[in-house]
């Protein structure tokens, strides 16, 4: 797709008489990802490596990431969940589309190729948990908030174990992302980004974790002082920890 072409469908998508719609954010973010996945599978049919600094991909990979744009939106609601789970699964699929590139379809990913990935697509990778941090924490709000709503005999086996499994996921997630896009980042810059964003949703998550995550978030992240490689970013998850001892 040309870049004129490209430019032209995001303007489209970014209207200004539906600003503070999530629905169409979450909308013109889906297609922005269709739209990046096609230009990764052509540069891969070429036998090469996405550009991410290019304007064109520039703008497709801000506008799935959009965190102005998810701020902007007015308080989470029960209904926000069918385009929020939408919106954070367009964003997941397509930092996983440059965080994994080169890796087999099927196989565990080696460690230079995401050593490699990490290094070429550090900012990215930053922006996008930043972004996806935030989601999923509107996620946590919209799907308490949702299951508050139903009725007894609506609160089925299935809707409870899947909420409780959300939940449990989310703890590995965040798990996941202090070590890699924390630990690991190449930036100090881009450390901070993905630890304030923990910061900024920490009340969310002290609420949201079962105690069992909390117990082991906070046990596996005991001596984040000692690898943490930025100042701000320590103090930042040290921001984090202690919102969830004070629920402990």
């Amino acid at each position: 797709m040309s870049i004129v072409r490209i430019f032209i469908v995001l303007l489209a998508l970014a209207s200004p008489a539906l600003a503070q719609d999530g629905a169409h954010d979450a909308a013109a973010a889906g297609e922005a990802a269709r739209m990046f996945r096609a230009y990764v599978e052509g540069v891969a049919k070429k036998g090469e490596r996405p550009d991410l600094t290019r304007p064109e991909t520039t703008a497709l990979l801000g506008r799935v990431f959009d965190v102005e744009a998810l701020q902007a939106l007015p308080p989470a609601k029960a209904s926000d969940m069918s385009w929020l789970m939408d919106w954070v699964d367009a964003a997941n699929a397509t930092y996983k589309l440059f965080a994994l590139y080169g890796s087999k379809p099927g196989a565990q990913p080696d460690l230079a190729t995401l050593q490699r990935n990490m290094t070429d697509y550090g900012d990215q990778y930053a922006a996008a948990m930043n972004f996806v941090i935030r989601g999923m924490a509107r996620e946590a709000v919209a799907g308490q908030l949702f299951m508050a709503s139903l009725a007894p005999e609506q609160r089925t086996r299935i809707r409870e174990e899947g909420f409780a499994g959300f939940r449990r996921s989310t703890a590995e997630f965040i798990l996941t992302t202090v070590c890699a896009a924390i630990q690991g980042a190449g930036k100090s810059a881009n450390a901070r980004l993905v630890a304030a964003a923990i910061r900024d949703t920490r009340e969310v998550w002290a609420s949201f974790l079962l105690p069992q995550d909390r117990a082991r978030v906070l046990e596996q992240l005991a001596d984040l002082p000692r690898w943490a490689p930025d100042e701000t970013a320590r103090t930042d998850l040290a921001a984090f920890t202690a919102a969830l001892r004070a629920v402990n």
